[in-house]
């Protein structure tokens, strides 16, 4: 198990207690802009309340003295059914940022999803993995209005050895995110958009009155985009796409017709659409609906090993998860995130064997009691 370095008050034992312990190494703008959801935060609530709202039915008198976690995803192989979600700026946690995550990451042998609003590049992170050249590594992708930035972001990817294109689409304008607007958010001077300012000069401005970033997405990004331009953005390269974004079962279709290998059910963290479905509450629909067409994976609002197990139980092969790793990024840098994952791998290992799951194939809806909805 990888400890945090002694220095803070106390050793966190979950990742609640590393939220309360990140918020007190963090700004109180940063703390807003990782936390806050859009609007009056019901999405973001309901993400986690969701999950405690599902009931487990366990097996007993099952022979679990030694529980397999391992998977894989688009045939790369896991240690555990975990990716790390596309988090922008995480150089606000700790001067190492996404270089850190990633190094996290591929160590515990989980996957790590690279955010185009990245502060640290897509070349630094891949070389950071230098010596984890079978580690599980993606690009997320936001299609600018600028084609020729797309593209250019794509074949950097590919170029570094990332393993899919993980396009959001339930972005096409940035939700109002309160917080962010009173706080009048923007990067500090010392941090810009890695990739895209070394690219086209872009970064986050300074509005007044406004979020630099809600301003980013609307001069910057297209909100023009539709199912037909998936077609264009298979061919810059062979990698597979992953859509990130998905929360209803004909869409989850539409992604299987334009040649998706996976879809991540997602509300964007309750950051976009306020009122949104939870992304737990929307899996059940989108599994059915694909028909084992192609992967299904599901984040938001993930905080113990037992939500991992319920996600899996409807039919998720894997989940991402974000703020947490920011948490233990900003308390200990790469030993926090490290942590962070090994506390969610030892959850989930007891979770399964309270549970008579020795192996993952062993976790199916009969572990379940679903609300009444």
């Amino acid at each position: 198990m990888t400890v945090v370095p002694n220095g803070d008050r106390f050793q966190p034992i979950n990742l609640f207690e590393y939220e309360k312990l990140a918020k007190e190494h963090l700004s109180q703008i940063t703390v807003d802009y990782y936390s806050s959801g859009a609007w009056d935060e019901i999405t973001l609530r309901d993400n986690r309340a969701a999950f405690e709202r599902v009931k487990l039915r366990p097996r007993v008198l099952v022979d679990v003295s030694d529980c397999n976690l391992t998977t894989s995803i688009l045939g790369q192989p896991l240690q555990l059914p975990l990716l790390i979600a596309p988090m922008a700026f995480q150089c606000l946690a700790h001067p190492d940022g996404e270089v850190a995550t990633a190094i996290a990451a591929a160590s515990a042998g989980v996957g790590m999803v690279l955010s185009t609003m990245a502060t640290k590049s897509i070349e630094e992170v891949a070389t950071a993995c230098d010596k984890f050249p079978d580690s599980l590594r993606w690009f997320q992708l936001y299609m600018h209005k600028d084609r020729g930035l797309t593209r250019a972001l794509v074949e950097k990817a590919y170029k570094a050895g990332y393993k899919a294109l993980c396009l959001t689409v339930d972005a096409p304008v940035l939700g109002q995110r309160e917080r962010d607007r009173r706080n009048e958010f923007a990067l500090p001077l010392d941090l810009h958009l890695a990739n895209l300012a070394t690219i086209s000069g872009l970064d986050i401005s300074h509005e007044k009155g406004e979020s630099g970033l809600f301003t980013y997405f609307a001069q910057q990004l297209n909100p023009a985009v539709t199912w037909h331009d998936l077609e264009w953005l298979q061919s810059l390269s062979p990698l597979p796409l992953v859509i990130k974004g998905i929360l209803r079962g004909d869409d989850a279709v539409r992604a299987v017709e334009y040649g998706a290998k996976a879809i991540v059910v997602s509300n964007h963290g309750g950051r976009q659409l306020d009122g949104a479905i939870a992304s737990l509450d929307a899996l059940a629909e989108i599994v059915a609906a694909v028909d084992g067409k192609l992967e299904v994976l599901l984040d938001g609002g993930i905080r113990r090993g037992t939500d991992i197990l319920k996600a899996l139980a409807l039919g998720a092969k894997a989940v991402l998860i974000g703020r947490p790793i920011l948490w233990g990024l900003a308390v200990a840098g790469q030993p926090g995130v490290s942590h962070v994952i090994s506390l969610l791998q030892d959850e989930l290992n007891l979770g399964m064997a309270l549970s008579g799951c020795a192996k993952l194939q062993d976790i199916d809806p009969s572990l379940l009691t679903l609300p009444c909805l």
